[in-house]
């Protein structure tokens, strides 16, 4: 008897076997592309202190955009390159510390005039409006710090050594001049952040990336950062998954960072 064209259809369509060797190269192909999306695409970073509070808080697992402020690349030519702008926060190497990764928030870029009085910034000539940003009280008040640069740093403050020396270099009146290249950046937790006032500019090559959102967010103790041995760790790891759901922030998942 003649089949329809339907059961016709039906039957030509059988299902594949797939053999190891074909379900191991889909495994170690969805591996190497998961792995090219971390390494140059997306990286993510643990924020260990309070430097940026409130906009980033200890213990917020960040996605970070690694293309966007990259050099433009010809291996990339889809992607959406831009300049480093003006509050942009930015993922960067720290100056003189290759291996140390800092996030800051960007306050000057090349030509800017800079300085702080009583922990305010004039940009260009301009007083700021910042409210991100946490300034020092009435009884919190630093003079290299607060009023940058016009008080020269003292010994035995946290200023390298490297820029004490180059710092006078770049001033121009009561102004900090941004030089071609560089970039001034500061944490939005003013009062305790040891940034561009501290160790100088940040190099373009410096710059990793940009902070998209806040993936995951878990309560963690300021004093973390210090613990650094492998029995601290392994008892921290076991305190996270015990208090995983009652001190996870699930308010900060998904959070934006501006």
């Amino acid at each position: 008897m003649d089949q329809t064209p339907a059961e016709q259809s039906s039957q030509s369509i059988k299902p594949v076997e797939e053999t190891p060797f074909e379900a191991l190269a889909s495994i170690c192909s969805v591996l190497v592309i998961g792995l090219f999306v971390l390494t140059f695409i997306f990286q993510n970073f643990e924020i260990p202190s309070s430097s940026m509070e409130k906009t980033l808080l200890i213990g917020d697992h960040v996605l970070v955009d690694r293309i966007a402020l990259a050099p433009p690349s010809n291996w990339m030519p889809l992607a959406h390159y831009r300049n480093v702008r003006r509050g942009d926060i930015i993922v960067f190497f720290k100056p003189g510390e290759p291996d140390l990764y800092l996030v800051k928030r960007v306050v000057g870029i090349p030509g800017d005039r800079i300085h702080l009085r009583n922990g305010i910034v004039y940009l260009n000539g301009q007083e700021q409006n910042e409210p991100q940003a946490a300034k020092p009280s009435d009884v919190d008040y630093y003079p290299y710090r607060d009023d940058f640069p016009a008080i020269k740093p003292g010994e035995g403050s946290d200023v390298t050594a490297s820029w004490a020396l180059d710092l006078p270099e770049h001033i121009q009146g009561e102004d900090l001049v941004v030089p071609a290249g560089q970039y001034f950046a500061m944490g939005d937790n003013r009062t305790v952040s040891l940034d561009s006032r501290y160790w100088g500019f940040v190099p373009r090559a410096n710059i990793v990336g940009r902070p998209l959102f806040v993936y995951w967010s878990f309560i963690t103790p300021s004093d973390q950062i210090n613990k650094q041995s492998a029995g601290d760790r392994i008892s921290f790891i076991g305190h996270m998954v015990l208090h995983f759901f009652d001190q996870t922030r699930w308010s900060r998942t998904l959070h934006i960072v501006r």
